[in-house]
């Protein structure tokens, strides 16, 4: 039984570190996997912003295409760069061992992170960025701390810097963090910028489970039909057992 508890406990604790991070809490990423557009925009995102070092290797280019309503030739036109064919997976020109010898470890593969972390913690994550000198790349992060990646969408949000505030905890005033602000050189207002990570969010949700929309649509039938089934099963039943009683 004690170690029943103990396993339980780690498990626990699992959990909450995966869902908070740094005990950061996460913002709702709101996420709409029926908005085209916004899929579309995440799309683009992704494959400017963070198709330089990231791989999404279980994913073709031609599947997203297909899904996102966009026509092949546009698509190779504005979202593939090195001469890839639509048939490809989406991936990375950057060598894994350089990659290594840069990052301090190849940046990890990222078609299935949503599914891995969450659509929170990712949308907390790329919003939770803030200057640090004393790191590799000048920044770090609230819910990954020393995060061994720059800020790669510093140009649409500008340099963010960690705000806090004074607050009296166990009878002593402390620096307590409460949020994060830019210095106005981003591309991006704030609003704007929350929208554009919001949709590059979409994205990753959905490479991570392309089929999600048909797989749901498919359930509500299944539920519908055990329902039905589920009545003539229970009329069946009394019918059986009218003679027993």
């Amino acid at each position: 039984m004690k170690q029943l508890i103990i396993v339980l406990g780690f498990f626990y604790s699992g959990l909450v570190l995966a869902a908070g991070g740094a005990g950061v809490p996460l913002d709702k990423a709101n996420n709409d996997l029926t908005d085209k557009g916004s899929l579309q925009s995440g799309a683009m995102l992704f494959n400017n912003y963070c198709l330089g070092c990231h791989n999404m290797q279980y994913q073709r280019y031609e599947r997203s295409f297909k899904d996102l309503d966009i026509p092949n030739d546009i698509g190779q036109q504005y979202l593939q760069f090195t001469g890839e064919k639509v048939s490809d997976h989406i991936k990375s020109a950057i060598p894994a061992e350089n990659a290594a010898v840069w990052f301090g470890a190849p940046p990890p593969d990222l078609t299935l992170v949503a599914r891995v972390r969450g659509a929170d913690w990712l949308y907390t994550y790329l919003r939770t960025f803030y200057k640090d000198d004393s790191k590799t790349f000048g920044v770090n992060n609230k819910v990954f701390p020393s995060v061994g990646m720059p800020h790669v969408l510093q140009e649409l949000q500008g340099m963010p810097s960690e705000t806090t505030e004074q607050r009296m905890i166990d009878g002593e005033m402390q620096d307590v963090y409460v949020g994060i602000k830019t210095d106005g050189t981003g591309t991006m207002n704030e609003e704007e910028y929350d929208n554009a990570v919001r949709d590059l969010v979409n994205y990753l949700v959905y490479v991570g489970e392309p089929n999600r929309l048909n797989l749901e649509k498919t359930g509500k039938w299944v539920i519908a039909f055990i329902f039905v089934l589920f009545i003539f099963v229970y009329l069946l039943k009394k019918e059986y057992w009218r003679d027993v009683h």
